[in-house]
Order: structure tokens, then sequence, then C-alpha cells
């Protein structure tokens, strides 16, 4: 058991949340009415996973993709009021973090797809605070065979801009609506960069810039960096601990 200050200021410690300018507060979003035994952690804070942590009987709710982002409306109405009733019934806390657990080395959503996935020599580039990461493949292979195993392991259908590759040894990502940075994972080089989304201009991007691109889905990228924290913080705090995965196709 422990109490939510404690385990967010923990949290917080740990990955660093005060080094960056979010787009969401990190940390509690909503204050429970108990310590926590019991964890449940999903991707986003959505009502079917407030249902499903409650039917759990979660005492706090740890998500990735928390409430009160700087582009929306503030005002807990509509779906907002519903999700906030769900939660204040239930009496859980809830917790998010964002970019700190995208950027986390060992925790993160970055690190946490190059191990499901297989790749080595995993590092985040430089000057992107642990957001664009770097690394190779075990062993190399075309974009087609590249797509077929992300859809595999991530159990998503992954759409592929070859570029005119042949050939995939290295490669550069960033979970989520990372495609923005596609000029950035070439300028390292890489023979491809994978992303969660793919907007209309990345197509052309991919190929003026030469490099393979992959959207293996945004829900799909970050399912593994918030599993990891919840087991880290289970066994740190001697807490239960249930991944929930709401499907969600984008």
């Amino acid at each position: 058991m422990v109490d939510p200050d404690a385990l967010v200021a923990y949290c917080d410690r740990l990955l660093a949340a005060g080094d960056f300018d979010d787009y969401a507060p990190n940390g509690l979003q909503v204050e429970g009415e108990r310590s926590i035994t019991r964890l449940a952690s999903g991707v986003t804070a959505s009502a079917d996973l407030i249902e499903a942590a409650t039917a759990w009987g979660a005492d706090a709710i740890l998500v990735h993709h928390g409430w009160f982002w700087k582009s929306e409306p503030p005002c807990l109405v509509g779906m907002k009021g519903r999700r906030a009733r769900q939660l204040f019934k239930a009496g859980a806390s809830l917790i998010a973090y964002h970019l700190p657990l995208d950027a986390h080395p060992v925790l993160g959503n970055n690190a946490a797809l190059a191990r499901r996935l297989g790749w080595v020599d995993a590092e985040p580039a430089a000057d992107r605070r642990g957001l664009l990461w770097s690394g190779r493949l075990s062993l190399g292979c075309s974009p087609d065979a590249f797509a077929a195993q992300v859809s595999e392991r991530l159990g998503r259908h992954a759409t592929l801009i070859a570029a005119g590759r042949e050939r995939i040894d290295r490669i550069a990502w960033c979970t989520g609506g990372g495609q923005g940075y596609i000029e950035q994972a070439a300028a390292l080089g890489v023979d491809a960069y994978l992303s969660g989304e793919i907007s209309e201009q990345t197509t052309h991007a991919a190929r003026e810039l030469g490099i393979a691109f992959v959207a293996a889905g945004h829900h799909a990228t970050e399912r593994y960096g918030v599993q990891a924290l919840g087991g880290h913080l289970a066994e740190r705090f001697g807490l239960e601990h249930r991944f929930i995965d709401i499907d969600n196709p984008a």
C-alpha cells in the first residue's frame, strides 16, 4: 500500500517529469479517496478503461494519455464530465505521464518498443531529449519484410512507404504521433524511420529524403512503456498491477 502523493513523487523523480514542457500536466491529475494497493494501467484514460479498472477494484489508474490537454477546453462537461463522474464514483486516482514516459531510457515507450521488436544498439538521439531514438535490426531485411515483422509483433497492420529502399539495417523511431521527426531521423543517416502515425505530407517527405517510413499505430506503439512503469511500481511498492488494453486501431 502506498499513498498517491508518495507514488507520484517517486515517479516524478524517476521520469524527471519537471524537465519537460509538455502538452498536459504530468503526475497526479485526479486525487482519489484512498491509498493504493491495486494499480491499473492503460494507454488512454477513456471511459472504457475507467470502467474496466473499476470492475477490477483499482485504487489508481496509470496512463500515458491523461486529461487536461492544452489545446482542449478545460471544462468537465459532456464526454469529459461523464468520464470524471465515473472516476469520482470509483474513488480512484488518475496518474498520467506523457513525454516523460516516452523518453525514459529504460521504462519509456521508445525503449520498450525496441525491446518488443528486438532492435539492438537502441539509444536516444542526443538532440531530441529522448523522443527520437536510433538503432539497428538484429538482421537486415527488405522494407516489406520489416513492415511484416512490425505488423506481426504489434498485432496491427503497418503502413509502409518504401521510398526506393531495398534493404533496412539502421533505423530510427519515435512512438505515437512522431511522424514530424522524419527529417531529423533522415539526418541520422538511417535506412528507415518508424512512428505511430502517418500524415499526408509524410509520404512525400519519405520519398524525397530517400528514407523508408513505417506507421505502426499510435496506440500499438505506446502500449509498452506504461506496462513497464506499472510493473516497476508494483515491484517497488508491493502493489498488484494489471495492464488493461482497450483496443484501438489507431
